[in-house]
């Protein structure tokens, strides 16, 4: 399955815009996974890292449901892959990864986000994280920068299994 990468439209509203971003990165994580083996995509970056391109797609499956269901939603959920023993297990515990389940959760956990997104009335409703309203317009602007950022990570990856570059 290959994933469109589809840039937001230059004029388009706030809202437009900022949705259309968080699917521009998505896409673009998944895009970087696309056409690799389950090995491949194990394969650690520099140590002492433990970052993988499945790593940082159950990193970012957990950046989603924090963000969407923990702080806007407000609920009250366990992580999949991490726990408060194992910070680092999304990235640290791959060896034995189910990579296609792990495609999977992560394509349910970014529906579910879009689900939280598009039932919020505005950018302006809240969530609570740390005690602290978070709007819907903060959380969309920080998930845009954190998968920006890890998808530095996974193209830098990627060039190393197999030297593709870029979208």
């Amino acid at each position: 399955m290959t994933s469109e990468l589809v840039w937001p439209s230059h004029d388009a509203p706030e809202r437009e815009m900022l949705v259309a971003f968080v699917e521009f990165h998505r896409a673009t994580l998944l895009q970087k996974c696309e056409g690799l083996t389950d090995a491949q995509l194990r394969q650690r970056s520099v140590p002492p890292s433990s970052m993988s391109l499945i790593g940082l797609v159950r990193h970012c499956t957990e950046v989603e449901r924090n963000w969407f269901q923990r702080v806007l939603q407000r609920q009250q959920i366990d992580g999949i892959y991490y726990s408060d023993d194992d910070p680092d297990g999304e990235f640290d515990n791959v060896e034995t990864a189910n990579v296609e389940e792990d495609f999977a959760i992560f394509r349910e956990t970014c529906a579910e986000s879009r689900r939280a997104t598009n039932a919020a009335e505005s950018l302006d409703v809240t969530g609570v994280r740390r005690g602290k309203d978070v709007s819907l317009r903060w959380i969309l602007t920080h998930v845009i920068e954190e998968y920006a950022r890890h998808n530095g990570h996974a193209d830098f990856l990627r060039e190393c299994i197999d030297g593709r570059t870029g979208n």
